[in-house]
């Protein structure tokens, strides 16, 4: 399989393509990497990978449809990462999340429509999109109802993709995971923030009480579904991707406090965001059953893992960090 991923120096991506040249994904022939390198998009998230066979990387963005039908005409599916996703960014302008999110899943259904190939589509999603939810979990079928303007842009992605997969027949699915942690996170986010500001000895911010409630999957465990899904999933179905390990953002501050051997004097809370969701629950029955997917990684241990991965490698996030 020639594949063809975008957003492929992000954090997911990157780990994406990891693990496809380290041997844990096989049957994918050749990966080209499309990725504008925004703040978040790193080349050094795709370090050692340079001059592998099979590899090649481009710099360019998704909304090029030039670019995007000449790459398009030499791949066999395309996992489409690229996405603008800090929810605080996109509550300040959401102009640059219109324009990846929905304008870049465009350009590529629009490039596959027209190579008249049959080309597979994973549209990498989220949980985010069916809004907030206190009691239960969703299902796929659940009605999307997003609360931000991230996680708007992303159901409008999501949208056009089953459109085009209905109207055009084209081979599109749409996978929705909870929120990712692990290796190469741009530090604007909760995890790799609160890691790194305790490495720096600084205080970590909590909205409001803490009392939000997220699933927590580590990147490693959805890359693994994405692959399930690029290799088995049904063309027009949406598959959900937890981690099955639910915290408020209070306990889960608490238990990074706990492993790096830090005090609670350590949070600042702080005025909560707007439009901030309760809670995130996903069922993955779906993909368990039918694809045999299950999340491995132990919630503690990978939390564990991803602290000694910031401690050690320093020199990748403390120049990001001058730009927060």
């Amino acid at each position: 399989m020639r594949l063809l991923v975008t957003g492929g120096a992000g954090f997911i991506g990157s780990n994406f393509v990891r693990r496809v040249f380290d041997g844990t994904f096989a049957g994918i022939s050749s990966v080209v990497v499309l990725d504008r390198l925004t703040y978040a998009g790193n080349p050094q998230n795709l370090a050692g990978l340079e001059g592998k066979h099979g590899y090649q990387f481009i710099q360019g963005d998704i909304c090029d449809s030039d670019l995007v039908q000449q790459l398009v005409e030499n791949v066999d599916a395309i996992v489409n990462f690229a996405a603008e996703s800090h929810v605080d960014r996109s509550i300040m302008d959401a102009t640059d999340f219109i324009k990846t999110n929905v304008n870049g899943v465009h350009s590529l259904l629009e490039a596959i429509k027209r190579s008249g190939r049959k080309i597979r589509l994973i549209q990498v999603s989220t949980d985010e999109v069916y809004g907030s939810i206190e009691n239960g979990s969703w299902n796929e079928n659940s009605p999307l109802m997003p609360n931000s303007p991230y996680s708007a842009s992303k159901a409008s992605g999501e949208l056009l993709a089953r459109a085009y997969h209905l109207t055009h027949q084209l081979d599109v699915v749409i996978t929705r995971s909870s929120n990712n942690y692990g290796p190469y996170h741009y530090p604007e986010k909760l995890i790799p923030l609160f890691i790194t500001n305790l490495i720096e000895g600084k205080k970590v911010p909590i909205y409001g009480a803490g009392s939000q409630i997220r699933d927590w999957l580590h990147v490693d465990d959805h890359c693994k579904g994405i692959y399930l899904v690029l290799l088995n999933g049904a063309a027009g179905e949406i598959y959900n991707i937890g981690g099955g390990r639910e915290c408020t953002n209070y306990e889960l501050t608490k238990l990074l406090l706990k492993i790096m051997n830090k005090s609670e004097n350590s949070i600042a809370y702080v005025e909560d965001r707007k439009g901030h969701d309760f809670r995130y629950s996903i069922n993955w029955g779906k993909i368990n059953e039918n694809l045999k997917y299950t999340p491995e990684v132990n919630f503690e241990k990978g939390l564990i893992e991803t602290i000694q991965w910031y401690q050690e490698n320093q020199w990748w996030w403390k120049p990001l960090k001058r730009g927060l």
